[in-house]
């Protein structure tokens, strides 16, 4: 087992591992810039680190002053939660150069996984199958080209993407060529590689997820899926286990393709294989090689805490348990509680909270590290907790979500609790049969 572990993020996921860490006896090491001295991953953490100043290339992007702390405070590895620096290949390696383990996967596989369209070569060669869609495109020309193969619409996509960003979608040739120059631009700004690839647009799909795990002995588990269909511009707004639009038959045949893949390029600790699903026919669109936002949803499904998994298989144990020990019982649902404002297109709102109540009673899970007093900063991802819920049925589970969002009190910022509020009581959202672009329909109609 490790001894002490350096947590390179900040905010609710860097409370999550310091408390898991914790539990299993391991010391911790916060870092902090400026706007953060005041966190509660500042105050919970063993020891901490002071590491430069608000924005975030300057203090939670930094490799050196975080290999620094690393080093000042004798910390043996390094988790990089989510975000800033998780997916990182170059500071993955820059932590095995220093001695330090990095709490997942390695920075080959990272690297292998991290450009889409080196993904989709893999995903083909293990046999995973993918969305109709080209290799690199070098030009507008080629992709006009791919684009006749497969037909209209078409998703122009960043290689190196993430979040949403560097993706455009066309109906047409001349909406085809402004969207390649858009995404190019986007791509080099956001990644710094400019490099884009084609994909069949697929018309209302679905967004299913497969967790997987694996261990430094080649083994590899699936924890299930989590349906991730409610988005705004690409960004998960609820997420929720088992999928309520997906066949047991799909359920296994999409979650053996997940292992496969993660057999593939032999990785290792907690990673994420992504879905878009049309019926009965499901297609890979990438892999995020890290511990996810939405990880609690399986955590709360199954039981099984997947940062201690980690942690223990950084340390260099085996997995915890096999594929046929992994339960899988009742319905949970996430809710992302964002300081934004729906009513005005979802502006950020960050500030002072002047009152927080938080929910609780049976089957009710809040992931945050925000308190009453705290001043939410302005440099950061507007997500200021989580809320999980659990109950037998889904439908008990959106009955005991309503109850719990009416027990919500955070004031003093707007939040995207209404707006779930609404989701909850919504037909759609109800019954199931909603797809990646529901919400931004719903919200087109006000």
């Amino acid at each position: 087992m490790l001894n002490k572990v350096l947590v390179a993020n900040r905010g609710e996921i860097a409370l999550r591992v310091i408390r898991a860490c914790q539990e299993l006896e391991i010391s911790t090491v916060a870092v902090y810039s400026d706007a953060d001295s005041e966190a509660l991953h500042v105050r919970h953490a063993d020891e901490i680190v002071h590491i430069g100043p608000p924005p975030a290339a300057k203090s939670y992007l930094s490799v050196e002053a975080l290999l620094e702390a690393a080093r000042e405070t004798g910390a043996e590895a390094i988790h990089p939660g989510y975000g800033f620096l998780a997916e990182n290949a170059s500071f993955a390696a820059a932590c095995d150069d220093a001695g330090l383990t990095f709490i997942g996967p390695s920075a080959e596989a990272i690297e292998k996984m991290g450009n889409k369209s080196a993904a989709r070569r893999i995903a083909l060669e293990a046999g995973v199958p993918v969305v109709p869609g080209s290799e690199e495109s070098a030009s507008a020309d080629d992709a006009v080209e791919t684009a006749e193969e497969i037909g209209y619409p078409v998703m122009v996509k960043a290689a190196a993407g993430g979040g949403g960003r560097g993706i455009r979608v066309a109906e047409n040739e001349e909406e085809l060529r402004k969207a390649v120059q858009v995404a190019r631009r986007e791509a080099e700004a956001a990644f710094g590689d400019s490099t884009i690839y084609l994909e069949k647009f697929l018309v209302g799909p679905r967004h299913v997820e497969v967790q997987v795990m694996g261990d430094h002995e080649g083994n590899v588990i699936h924890l299930y899926e989590r349906e991730c269909s409610m988005q705004r511009r690409r960004q998960k707004i609820i997420e929720e286990a088992p999928s309520p639009g997906i066949t047991p038959e799909v359920r296994e045949a999409m979650a053996e393709a997940a292992v496969r893949l993660a057999q593939e390029v032999e990785y290792v600790s907690a990673g994420t294989v992504e879905f878009l699903v049309e019926g009965d026919e499901f297609y890979f669109i990438e892999m995020n090689t890290r511990i996810q936002v939405e990880h609690p949803v399986t955590e709360t499904l199954t039981g099984v805490d997947l940062i201690k998994e980690q942690l223990r298989v950084a340390g260099g144990a085996s997995l915890s348990l096999k594929q046929e020990d992994v339960p899988f019982e009742g319905h949970a649902i996430e809710f992302r509680i964002n300081a934004e404002d729906p009513e005005k297109d979802f502006m950020p709102s960050p500030g002072e909270i002047t009152f927080l109540e938080v929910p609780g009673g049976p089957g009710v899970r809040v992931d945050s590290a925000i308190y009453q007093g705290y001043k939410i900063p302005p440099f950061y991802d507007s997500m200021v907790g989580k809320l999980i819920v659990w109950a037998l049925t889904r439908d008990e589970a959106i009955n005991r979500a309503r109850r719990a969002l009416r027990e919500y009190r955070l004031e003093g910022i707007k939040t995207t609790i209404p707006l779930h509020m609404r989701l909850l009581e919504d037909d759609a959202f109800r019954s199931g049969e909603y797809h990646t672009g529901y919400l931004e329909e719903l919200l087109k109609k006000g």
